[in-house]
């Protein structure tokens, strides 16, 4: 569902001489709703079917996601981000449906993304919901997939809208959505190191915090 390429444009929301993310910066980096390890929150409950638990969580992250985006999306403009940009060189690109990769701006992007995952979601020969229907063997790989485009919007809104989500007061509750997100790729091996190296300082405060198990 896309590549990287190198981007120059869209600055990053950054803090301090050292031109440091926002989101890095204490108390910002710190600020979460809970205490403790989402580790307990992640794990496969007792009797509930593991294919119902990933599907489930996949709706539930897309939702919320999609909340926070929406809370700032009136500042993804083309002007402001002409790109999906997920940091310091990093450029995702959107593949269509004839395989062609395309630049977007974030908003774009965004939304072709959300709109795929949508339909994604409502495929019953993917995700049933009706009684007498099992989940396909490939469940785990669409899942990875979804995964991976909900892991750019962090990405992009951590880099270059975080200020915003400061003056909203959002920062607790985007920080533990991004703990929980991540804990619960881990616990079923959602995303690889390459997938997540845009963040993976924020990712490895939160480990030595306690809030993601290492």
């Amino acid at each position: 569902l896309g590549g990287k390429k190198k981007a120059p444009k869209s600055k990053p929301t950054t803090s301090g001489p050292n031109n440091k993310p926002l989101f890095l910066c204490n108390p910002f980096v710190s600020n979460m709703l809970v205490k403790g390890s989402f580790k307990t929150i992640v794990e496969l409950p007792k009797y509930v079917d593991a294919n119902e638990w990933l599907a489930f969580n996949t709706f539930e992250f897309f939702t919320y996601i999609n909340l926070f985006y929406g809370s700032i999306a009136d500042f993804c403009t083309i002007q402001s981000c002409p790109s999906m940009s997920g940091g310091p060189g990093i450029e995702y690109t959107w593949t269509d449906a004839q395989s062609k990769k395309m630049k977007l701006p974030a908003s774009q992007y965004v939304d072709l993304m959300a709109t795929s995952i949508q339909n994604t979601l409502n495929d019953e020969t993917l995700f049933p919901t009706k009684a007498g229907r099992d989940f396909p063997r490939e469940l785990p790989i669409v899942v990875r997939k979804i995964y991976s485009q909900l892991f750019r919007v962090f990405a992009h809104i951590y880099y270059h809208h975080y200020e915003k989500v400061l003056s909203l007061h959002e920062e607790g509750h985007f920080n533990s959505l991004f703990a929980h997100f991540i804990s619960f790729a881990k616990e079923f091996d959602l995303l690889d190191k390459k997938e997540t190296a845009p963040l993976q300082e924020l990712i490895d405060v939160m480990e030595r915090n306690g809030v993601i198990a290492a």
